[in-house]
This record gives C-alpha cells, structure tokens and sequence, in this order.
C-alpha cells in the first residue's frame, strides 16, 4: 500500500480551515464581478482572461448563489499548492521532513490563507504557477524531458486566468538557458509545451488586440499606484514574517552554486522583484514564485534541525509555525466579528475583509434610493455604479433596477436604451464630472454598512437624476474608465 506524502496531511488540514470559515462574513466585491463577467462569456475582458469569470458563474449557478461552493473552489485551489510545495521540495532534494516542513509553512501562510479564502485571479495564478514550477522541475531532474509538455499544458491552463504566469515562466526559462541543464529546453518536448501554452494566451490576446488593449489602461493604472515602496515588505509576509529568516535560508540556498536546477529558480524570483521594483508593479505578483522558496526553506531548516540542539530547534520552528498560523488566521480569514474589524486594526491591514462586509446595506440603500421615485417611474429607473463591484451587487440583488457601469467589462456591455431613466447615479459624489452629466440630480441617502467599516463602499452617495443628456450613446465613451 503506498504511503500518504506528508504534504497531504496539510493540505486537508487546511482545506477543512478555509470552508469552514469561507462564509462568516459575506460575498468579496471582485467575486460579484467574477460572477456577473462570467455571465458575459467572451474570450477576454479588459482586466483579465476568462477562466475566473466562467468558473465563478459556473459555480454560482450550480451552488444556487452559495458563497461556500463558490469559495470551495479557491479552498481547493489552496490547497492543490500546498502539495506541490511539498511536491517541490523533494524534487529539490528533500527528505519527508522537509516535505512537511515545507508544505506546513506554505500553509500557515498569508499568501495560501487570503488566497484559498475567497476567489480571485492570484488564487489561481499561484496555484498554476506551483504547478508549471513542479513540472519543469520533474523534466530537469528526472532526465524525463516529457514533462515540459505538462509544464506547458499547466502554463496554457493557467494563461486563461492571467498573463502573470506566463511572464514568470519566461523568466523561468531565461534561467534556466543561462545557468542549465539547458538541454532539455533545446528538445522537442519543450516546443510541444510552448506551443501548448501559447494555444492558452491566444484567446486573450485575440481579444484584447480586437478591442484596442483595455488592459494597456489597467496596466498603466496599476503602476501609477506607486507600488514599489510595499514590493519588499510583501515578500516578508506574503508567507510570514516569524518564517522570514528561515524562507531567507531557503532563498540563499537556492542561489548557491550546488543548488543544481532549483538555482534557476531563486535567480528567477530574485529578477522578478527586480523587474516589479522597476516597473511598479504590485508585491503579490511574486506569490506564485513563493512556493519553490518555501520548498527550500523546508529543506534548509530541515538540515538546521539536524545539526544539534534538537529540541529546542524543534520548539522554535513550532512557535513560528503556530504564532504565524494564529495571527495570519486572526487577519486572513473571516474569525474576527465584522463589528471589530476596524477597531481592531485588521481592516486596515487586510483591506479585503472589509471589502467582504456591507452588501445587504449597500442593496437595501438602493432600495430606499428607488422608493423615493413615483410608481409609474420607478418601473423605468436604472442605476448608474461608478464601478463593478457597485453594479455587479445590484445585478445579483432581487427587486432592484437594471445596473450599468463604465468600469471595466461594463463598459463592454451594452449601455442602457436610450428612453430608460430616472438615473439613479450609485458612488458618484453630487457635482462631480460624471454628475453633471445627468441633470436634475437630487441626493437621495448614502450607503452605510451599519459597522463604521471604511472599505470602497462606505459613505457612497446616491442621487436620482433625469436621464443623460442627450441620450446615452452621447455620455457613454466619456464614463468608460480601466483600472
């Protein structure tokens, strides 16, 4: 009978931890995008490719709006990476000890907790990415060239949720040709893997050349934000800042000169942040690049454990781990009430549970805004959202007008007719450019989630206004926006 790698026990472990508390508080703004975008099939959207879309309106339908099936997918997804953390870890030379220690702190982690907790495009992007890091690894070490073409089937999967994945494996394989093996790169399986691949980015790119590259402007938007100062600090806790020294260990040990095919890979993450301190991009994007660090911070304290002083070696490790599992847990996943998220720090620290928390207010906002409207035009009355999340929470609700958006894939959706209206205008502020676009406007309530709770939403203005000024087709390029 064959054994259970250790790496599983972990991952169950952590799979029963992220449903269990998968809907405490309640839908993530970007999973009512998901969900509305998904039921807009279509190759590509302005901000990302298909797959997340259609798997979260898949699974919407099949779970009949349950936020737990939804979430189970990214639970699962969590979890798959932990086993190839552990996976990698003995591709790297690791013993079952370090499998465990490896697939352990990939678990206890921010990066699997955040990401295994609600669904999003990284959820999956770290997941694929792990995954085409084991295949090329497998192909490296095993003299199994064969598995370039997995790697390539894994990266093609993965280029329909995000083209991130696709830029680290090429810096993967820049490496890889600079600091060997290099042959199996140079023979026919790894031309079959890329030609898989591509066939995965292809959809996408068709669209977004048909389209004009949207995401050109999200891009720009992005890097306009000034994320450079935090790309640092993310990787001290995209896993944990009590792991730090010991994934420090891991890093160094990748870099060394015996490392054998895993050094490609810790120059590959050292280039990536490079790459994101010069072009400004967002910390988390070196997430799926973590694991095969982590694989080696398994190995490296693995060898440190066995040097001498065992027990408490051991007591420290198990401190780290348990101290990083109880305060990633406390600020990652829906355990704190929602009424002390903002008092407590979290939300401040996690800005994406307080983005979990509000909806039935914001809904219930709406519905006051629409009472205030006579019968006769209430029937014709749409909302206007500033962005997606705010539009994709009326769509999903019951008994509310039709919602529209210029914000990203809304503004690829057909705006409203041109003889609906009273507007109810959702998230602009009374006199802003957008305002003065529909006259007759009147404030009609703000949104408040009953918490006190600073997220996107809180305080949002709504106002009732005539229709658009000369018709939608006229206002409509100028409420477009990418971000």
């Amino acid at each position: 009978m064959r054994r259970v790698r250790p790496e599983w026990y972990a991952a169950v472990a952590l799979l029963v931890l992220l449903v269990l508390t998968s809907s405490r508080y309640g839908w993530h703004r970007d999973e009512l995008y998901f969900v509305v975008a998904g039921r807009h099939p279509a190759w590509g959207y302005p901000d990302q490719p298909v797959l997340t879309p259609l798997l979260s309106a898949g699974l919407y339908r099949l779970g009949g709006g349950s936020l737990v099936v939804l979430r189970t997918a990214a639970a699962l997804a969590s979890a798959v990476t932990v086993v190839l953390t552990g996976v990698i870890a003995g591709l790297l030379g690791g013993s079952e000890r370090a499998r465990l220690l490896a697939s352990v702190m990939w678990a206890v982690g921010v990066a699997a907790l955040v990401t295994g907790h609600l669904v999003s495009t990284a959820t999956f992007d770290v997941m694929f990415t792990a995954g085409v890091i084991a295949c090329l690894l497998k192909a490296l070490t095993s003299g199994r060239p064969g598995w370039l073409i997995a790697a390539g089937a894994v990266l093609g999967a993965g280029l329909l949720n995000k083209l991130v994945v696709g830029f680290v494996a090429a810096l993967i394989c820049a490496a890889v040709l600079v600091l060997g093996p290099r042959r199996p790169l140079l023979r026919w399986p790894a031309l079959a893997g890329g030609l898989l691949a591509v066939l995965g980015a292809l959809p996408y790119l068709i669209w977004q050349t048909a389209h004009g590259w949207p995401q050109s402007a999200v891009a720009a938007s992005i890097a306009g934000e000034d994320n450079r100062i935090a790309v640092i600090p993310i990787q001290l806790v995209l896993v944990s800042i009590f792991l730090a020294p010991f994934l420090g260990a891991g890093l160094v040990r990748l870099l060394r000169r015996g490392a054998g095919p895993g050094r490609a890979f810790g120059y590959a993450y050292t280039a990536l942040i490079v790459l994101l301190l010069l072009a400004g991009g967002k910390g988390y994007y070196a997430a799926g690049l973590m694991p095969v660090i982590v694989a080696s911070a398994g190995i490296a304290t693995d060898g440190w454990l066995a040097r001498g002083r065992r027990r408490l070696r051991t007591a420290l490790v198990g401190v780290a781990v348990a101290v990083s599992l109880v305060l990633n847990a406390i600020n990652g996943l829906a355990v704190t009430p929602a009424a002390d998220l903002q008092a407590s720090g979290i939300n401040e620290l996690n800005q994406e549970a307080g983005e979990q928390v509000g909806w039935p207010e914001f809904r219930q906002a709406v519905r006051a805004a629409a009472r205030t409207l006579p019968p006769d035009q209430r029937a014709r009355a749409v909302v206007f959202a500033s962005n997606y999340a705010e539009a994709a929470a009326v769509e999903l609700g019951r008994g509310l007008p039709p919602a529209y958006s210029g914000h990203n894939g809304y503004a690829f959706w057909p705006p409203p007719a041109s003889a609906t209206g009273p507007v109810i205008l959702l998230g602009f502020t009374p006199g802003d450019r957008a305002s003065r676009l529909f006259p007759g406007c009147r404030t009609a309530g703000r949104v408040d989630n009953g918490y006190g709770l600073d997220n996107d939403e809180q305080g949002a203005f709504l106002q009732v206004c005539d229709g658009p000024a000369g018709g939608w087709p006229a206002v409509w390029p100028s409420l477009i926006h990418y971000d």
